[in-house]
C-alpha cells in the first residue's frame, strides 16, 4: 500500500520533514517514491514552513495513496496563496 507521510531529517533539536509518497512496508527514512513537499515546524520570520505540490498529492490519492494522519491535517491547514 502506498502512503503519504512525513521523513524526518535535519539534525538534533533541529527537525525538518519531508513529505514523501513512499510504500507502507519501507523505513521512515528509506525509499521513497517521490517527494511532494516539505515541511519545517521551526520555521522563522520570513521562511517559508510548508510547501506541498498539490497537483502531485492529487494524483497520488487517485491513485490509492492514503496520507498520515498528521500529513491529512497538514492538507486541511495548507493554502498555496499562503505560502507564496
Amino acid at each position: 500500500m502506498v502512503t503519504i507521510r512525513l521523513a524526518r531529517g535535519g539534525s538534533k533539536k533541529n527537525p525538518y520533514y519531508y513529505v514523501t509518497v513512499s510504500d507502507r512496508r519501507k523505513a521512515l527514512t528509506g525509499g521513497f517514491i517521490e517527494r511532494v513537499g516539505f515541511y519545517n515546524p521551526l520555521a522563522r520570520g520570513k521562511e517559508e514552513k510548508l510547501r506541498i505540490d498539490i497537483d502531485r498529492v492529487k494524483y497520488w490519492t487517485s491513485h490509492g495513496a492514503l496520507p498520515s494522519p498528521r500529513v491529512a491535517k497538514l492538507l486541511t491547514d495548507y493554502t498555496p496563496a499562503a505560502a507564496a
